[in-house]
């Protein structure tokens, strides 16, 4: 049984970041917002270690799993394995642009192909019973016209796809890094409210540039949903009020220390199976982010979480400093 997914608020797949740790004490902040993965390369599901790649927590939901490719079949049989794991949604990259992901025929470039994502969109449709969504730029290079953005749109449409999430950014596929892509580009907002104004049946999610909940909700006037990325991984608490100020919930914040105290039977656990204190405690740096004794919070775990046996000792020594 799936989660009916409401995508008012989401957090952005961000690679090295959204790994499962950290999608795990995110939900610890907020029940209600939608977590997506790092982007996955069809190539690494298919031919590497699938559990890696594919395994979450069932706490976590709801979570959607970013793929990364272009070719129908192997995107059907992802989407396929994605449903079989219980993720709530599938969702096609078409906003990187990097050099590595264009030569692999995928991300941002696939704008530039409307019929091939339509035909990637219908096989995922048909191997899966999960919604499928999109995630893409406003626009590449010099296509960058409203015209050629409402071309991409119908033609995913037609193919099946309902929910856009829009980076209101367009993506220069050289010249530019990936960093560079995600500041340089000028937002372009507007374009993305015409298109919630243009196609009103589709589910529309705006992103870029997007710092507060404050934003969020003047942007919701606009659009059915917001997502945040870096924001939310530096200024992590951020979160917490996401429940009550966006969907109307009326239970109880958390404050930060009892966030982590909520989160070490989870630590524990995992220290059991192998993994490293550093690879959970990495995502926890930006938790205090604004109030006292952040800085002492930040420099206790970069310190300690890496050395040899290092436990949920770490945690508790690191909020001594922040009462």
């Amino acid at each position: 049984m799936h989660n009916k997914v409401n995508r008012r608020f989401c957090v952005a797949p961000m690679l090295d970041w959204t790994d499962r740790h950290c999608r795990y004490f995110y939900r610890l902040l907020s029940r209600q917002a939608v977590l997506y993965t790092e982007m996955v390369t069809t190539g690494a599901i298919l031919q590497g270690n699938q559990q890696r790649h594919l395994q979450f927590n069932p706490e976590e939901q709801p979570v959607a799993l970013q793929l990364g490719g272009s070719h129908p079949r192997d995107l059907a049989r992802c989407a396929e394995l994605a449903e079989q794991y219980g993720y709530d949604e599938v969702n096609l990259n078409i906003g990187c642009p990097s050099d590595r992901v264009q030569n692999g025929r995928f991300g941002a470039c696939l704008m530039a192909e409307p019929e091939l994502v339509a035909e990637c969109v219908t096989a995922m449709r048909q191997a899966a019973s999960i919604p499928v969504s999109i995630k893409s730029r406003i626009g590449i290079d010099e296509r960058d016209s409203y015209q050629e953005l409402t071309q991409f749109i119908a033609a995913a449409r037609a193919g099946g796809c309902d929910t856009f999430i829009v980076h209101a950014r367009k993506a220069w596929l050289s010249g530019l890094s990936p960093k560079q892509n995600r500041d340089i580009p000028p937002l372009r907002y507007e374009m993305v409210y015409q298109l919630k104004q243009d196609f009103p049946e589709l589910d529309i999610i705006i992103n870029g540039g997007i710092t507060s909940l404050d934003e969020s909700l003047a942007l919701l006037k606009h659009v059915d949903g917001v997502m945040l990325g870096r924001e939310v991984y530096h200024n992590p608490y951020l979160l917490s009020e996401v429940d009550s100020r966006l969907y109307g919930d009326d239970y109880p914040l958390k404050t930060r220390q009892e966030v982590i105290l909520a989160l070490l039977p989870y630590v524990r656990q995992q220290l059991q199976q192998g993994v490293r204190l550093n690879n959970i405690a990495r995502h926890l740096l930006g938790l205090f982010h604004g109030v006292e004794g952040a800085r002492a919070w930040r420099r206790h775990i970069s310190e300690n979480a890496n050395k040899p046996g290092a436990d949920e000792q770490v945690l508790l020594h690191a909020l001594e400093f922040t009462v």
